[in-house]
C-alpha cells in the first residue's frame, strides 16, 4: 500500500458523516428523509463493518462517495424539489430527453445512473477474491448484481408508497407524472452498471495501491 492510502477513505467517510449531520436538520419532509435514507447508511455501515477485511481501492471509495452524498441530498430535498436547474437544462442540451424529459426535476434520473457505480466496486472484488473465472464474468456479475438491485428498489419504492400513501409516499415513489419512470429508472441504473463495471476493468491498475 502507498504511505497515507488508507487515509483517504476516513477523510471520505468523514465527509459524509458532516453531509448528512447538516442535511439531517430540517428536511423538506422527515418521513421521506428517514426513507431515503436508511438504505444509505446501511450501505455506510457495510462498507465501514468490512473495512478491516476488505479494502476498496481508493476510486472505489470515491465513486461510492459521490453517489452516497448525491443521495442524502436528495433524501433532504425530496428528489423531486432539489435545485437542479442546470443539469436539467445540461441534460436537455446532452439529448437525454428520451430518459431524461425537460419539464422534470431529473436529479433522480442522474441519481440513478450513478447507482452503477456499486458496479464498479462488485467488479473489483469479484477480481480480487477471484470469485469468477474471468474479466467478462466479472462485468456481468456486476451487471446483472445492479439490475436485480435496481427492480428490487423500484418494488421497495411501490410497496412504500402505496403503504404510507400522501405527500411522503409520492415524494419517495418520484414518479412526477412519468408512466414509465420505473422502466427508466431501471435502464439508467443498468446503463450505469455497464459503463462503471468497464472502468474497472480498464482501471485493475489502481486496485494495487491496497496490495
Amino acid at each position: 500500500m502507498r504511505p497515507h492510502a488508507h487515509k483517504l477513505p476516513l477523510i471520505l467517510l468523514t465527509i459524509y458523516i458532516v453531509l448528512f449531520i447538516v442535511l439531517a436538520i430540517n428536511p423538506y419532509d422527515r418521513v421521506t428523509w428517514w426513507a431515503e435514507n436508511i438504505p444509505v447508511l446501511i450501505v455506510v455501515g457495510v462498507l465501514v463493518f468490512t473495512y478491516p477485511s476488505f479494502k476498496f481501492s481508493n476510486f472505489a471509495y470515491v465513486l461510492m462517495n459521490l453517489f452516497l452524498c448525491y443521495h442524502t441530498i436528495g433524501g433532504h430535498f425530496t428528489f423531486e424539489l432539489v435545485p437542479f436547474d442546470w443539469g436539467n437544462h445540461l441534460l436537455s442540451t446532452l439529448g437525454f430527453d428520451f430518459v431524461a424529459p425537460e419539464g422534470r426535476n431529473n436529479f433522480d434520473r442522474l441519481g440513478h445512473f450513478l447507482v452503477g457505480v456499486f458496479s464498479y466496486a462488485v467488479v473489483e472484488v469479484s477480481v480480487r477474491k477471484k470469485w469468477v473465472s474471468n474479466n467478462f464474468m466479472a462485468w456481468l456479475l456486476g451487471v446483472f448484481s445492479l439490475g436485480f438491485w435496481a427492480a428490487s428498489y423500484e418494488i421497495i419504492e411501490m410497496v412504500y408508497a402505496i403503504t404510507e400513501g400522501g405527500k411522503s409516499g409520492a415524494a419517495f415513489l418520484g414518479a412526477q407524472g412519468d408512466i414509465w419512470d420505473a422502466q427508466k429508472d431501471m435502464l439508467l441504473d443498468i446503463l450505469g452498471a455497464c459503463i462503471f463495471g468497464l472502468l474497472a476493468l480498464f482501471n485493475q491498475r489502481n486496485w494495487r495501491e491496497i496490495y
